[in-house]
């Protein structure tokens, strides 16, 4: 409403019934200008800076992740150097430093990867076979609050240079109030001649994260779920919709989720390690104690459809994380809806 600097004010009164309506005008005094609203705060863009092999990822102009795509050691991609909002590491140092860090497995547990033990008896993720990285089909996109890229990989038999299955993965990463959220949509299918392939059962198949040394359990760190289970011992072999390793570092909390697509053919069970690993695995029936012994065929013509969110999240105290609300906002993200 306007307020009025009126140097006469005249009233008006109309109604035979006693009702009165008041008019003012305002005479040569200037009208004080309506308040604007305050800008709302633009979320930090999202943009890349490629170098040969390497696709540096940035948020607000600060790194947030390296995408190495070739690498001499590791035949396989993956995300290294993943950092939260805070600018703090979250992911395991890469390669570790041996001052500081936990070493073990340190090639086959760079940061965020998905790897298979077992696709038609041949072993990606102890790096016996190898995943090539043959070209960008969505070269990468920045913006405000999100930026995006996909690539084409192939799987080789082990020992061979023959392509069996081709991967067609896009990326997604963005800003979001509780963190950074990195969606990692794959679909998986036969290549060139071969009929099928088969995904097995071991411990070691699906989307694996391995936190900063500090942050693992075995130095206080701490794993939830979202069914209030905590600790890798009662977490492993279980599901949920989500789980989380965070801990106290710097002076933050911080820590790492992963959240399953309910839309995956089969929800993830949990390997999860005081060490700092946890793997989503939707395949070990057999290796996570919870069933019979699983095999995953895709047949030519057909495809596997495999997404998750990370979430990388920091804040002042381990109360300011809602990660039941960031579930949420992944949910909405992928346009599904419910759990399993």
């Amino acid at each position: 409403m306007r307020r009025n600097r009126s140097t006469g004010l005249q009233l008006l009164y109309f109604g035979s019934l006693g009702l009165g309506l008041a008019l003012a005008a305002c005479t040569g005094a200037e009208r004080e200008a309506p308040e604007s609203p305050a800008p709302a705060t633009a979320p930090p863009e999202v943009s890349f800076q490629h170098e040969p092999n390497v696709l540096h990822i940035l948020i607000g102009g600060q790194p947030f992740a390296d995408y190495v795509y070739a690498h001499p050691e590791i035949t396989r991609p993956f995300f290294a150097h993943v950092k939260t909002p805070s600018g703090i590491q979250a992911s395991r140092n890469f390669p570790p430093d041996p001052d500081t860090d936990l070493t073990d497995h340190s090639t086959m547990h760079p940061g965020v990867w998905m790897s298979f033990g077992d696709v038609s008896g041949n072993d990606y993720w102890r790096l016996k076979a190898k995943v090539e990285h043959e070209m960008f089909i969505q070269p990468p996109q920045g913006g405000a609050g999100r930026g995006s890229f996909a690539v084409r990989n192939y799987y080789w038999k082990q020992g061979s240079a023959d392509r069996i299955a081709a991967e067609e993965a896009t990326y997604t990463i963005l800003a979001e109030p509780r963190g950074y959220l990195l969606i990692w949509d794959g679909v998986f299918s036969p290549y060139g001649e071969t009929q099928e392939i088969v995904f097995g059962d071991q411990e070691e198949l699906g989307l694996g994260i391995r936190v900063q040394s500090q942050l693992a359990e075995q130095f206080g760190g701490v794993m939830t779920d979202a069914a209030g289970r905590q600790g890798a011992e009662q977490i492993w072999s279980t599901q949920s919709e989500w789980i989380d390793y965070s801990g106290a570092l710097d002076g933050k909390w911080v820590g790492m989720t992963i959240m399953p697509d309910p839309g995956n053919f089969r929800p993830s069970w949990y390997h999860a390690r005081d060490y700092g690993l946890i793997v989503a695995n939707p395949f070990g029936r057999e290796a996570m104690k919870a069933g019979a012994k699983s095999a995953v065929p895709v047949k030519k013509g057909e495809q596997l459809r495999l997404r998750y969110g990370v979430l990388i999240h920091s804040s002042e105290s381990r109360d300011d994380v809602d990660l039941g609300q960031a579930y949420q906002s992944f949910l909405a993200h992928i346009g599904a809806t419910g759990s399993h």
